[in-house]
């Protein structure tokens, strides 16, 4: 059978969308390779010094095995929990310069960004590790340049940049900002001899102006198409946010519906384009009197954002890791038989009584790989090899 068209249709077809073919291919490159992070642990840069990887999980692990038992966790998540506070408490520093440093002075800060850089050039690191710097408005951003600098100049002295190295941008208020820190980053490329795109950033939306700019458009794509393809994360801040939009501070929280509105616009912005989301931080923490009650907010909350397809997010203190990981594990090690049986279904065309459709199957396989990138998931356990699971994950399968 044949059709009525002639192949002229066909060809006026493509040739009026090849040019919006390139763009969305640019634009939408899908979910990038490598292994995402379920937490940015925040360090401010004058308490950075050499064994805080280790000083951080031996005082989680203490608390953990001192009182863990009272949060009635499975104990399969207890024991996966131990060995990771054993063996890998962090997955994600940020050194910070900015709102956990405050502003001790110029002297003051370029000492500390030099001893910062060394310490990490002469040190363990986890897979990613990076610097939060001062902001690009006005006020703050010869400093935060500044910082940046001095810190790159001390790391490089020691050698290359460590593995997974990002830095974050604060404080957005104009989408030029980020074209101005993504010049920069080049021209530091230029300066220390860096493969060109090796430095990247995530961006912090943490002001109004950054979801919605002053003409009324939504300003997260432009942050991102801004940003030159320098761009690996946004990640959701969520109390200068809330104090930004007038929130009183007992009512300044992740769960908050004025949160919710910034990370839907977050979450749709992002879709496809290969830029990762991470909800903020809970400033309520888990010490003292409060240790259990803090807990069982942690939990609540980090579970919460799991739900909601944000898989990182920022830890403050050593007792949150803990309750980070159990929540984390819980959540993979239940969706963990039906992902499993349904992928497996889908790689066979078995008749399971759900008819899934590639994007399931792409959402199937990432959800198995997030899983065994933290330690929540063995390989043993996965109805497919890695390769195959990176594949469909891709939507290469």
């Amino acid at each position: 059978m044949t059709g009525r068209l002639t192949d002229a249709v066909y060809d006026a077809a493509d040739a009026r969308l090849s040019e919006v073919d390139a763009r969305v291919a640019a634009r939408y490159p899908g979910e990038p390779a490598g292994r995402q992070p379920v937490h940015t642990v925040y360090v401010p840069a004058h308490r950075y010094a050499p064994g805080l990887l280790a000083e951080w999980g031996e005082r989680a692990r203490a608390v953990f095995v001192e009182r863990g038992e009272e949060l009635g966790l499975d104990p399969g998540i207890v024991t996966r929990v131990e060995r990771k506070l054993a063996t890998e408490p962090i997955e994600d520093l940020r050194i910070d310069f900015e709102d956990g440093y405050g502003h001790p002075g110029d002297e003051a800060e370029d000492a500390a960004a030099v001893s910062c850089g060394r310490v990490l050039a002469g040190g363990e690191s986890p897979p990613f590790v990076g610097i939060r710097f001062k902001s690009f408005e006005r006020a703050t951003r010869r400093r935060g340049i500044r910082t940046l600098d001095l810190f790159l100049g001390a790391v490089l002295e020691g050698g290359e940049l460590p593995r997974g190295f990002v830095v974050t941008l604060p404080k957005v208020t104009a989408v030029e900002q980020v074209a101005v820190a993504a010049d920069v980053l080049g021209e530091l490329e230029k300066a220390y001899g860096l493969a060109e795109r090796t430095l990247r950033f995530e961006v912090q939306i943490e002001t109004s102006q950054s979801i919605v700019d002053a003409s009324g458009a939504v300003a997260v794509p432009r942050i991102i198409e801004a940003a030159q393809g320098r761009c690996s994360g946004l990640h959701y801040g969520t109390y200068d946010y809330s104090a930004g939009l007038g929130i009183a501070a007992a009512y300044q929280s992740m769960e908050h519906p004025a949160a919710d509105f910034a990370k839907a616009f977050m979450q749709v912005s992002v879709a496809g384009t290969g830029v990762r989301l991470s909800d903020g931080s809970t400033n309520r923490l888990p010490v003292g009197e409060r240790l259990l009650e803090g807990w069982r907010e942690h939990l609540r909350l980090v579970r919460r954002s799991l739900e909601r397809g944000f898989y990182q997010g920022w830890d403050l203190h050593p007792h949150q890791l803990p309750t980070r990981f159990a929540a984390t594990y819980t959540f993979f090690r239940e969706g963990l038989p039906s992902a499993a049986a349904r992928l497996r279904d889908y790689a066979a065309q078995a008749d399971s009584g759900v008819l899934d459709e590639p994007a399931t199957a792409q959402a199937l396989a990432m959800f198995l790989c997030r899983g065994l990138d933290c330690g929540a998931l063995d390989e043993a356990e996965m109805p497919l090899p890695r390769a195959r699971l990176d594949a469909y994950a891709r939507r290469e399968g």
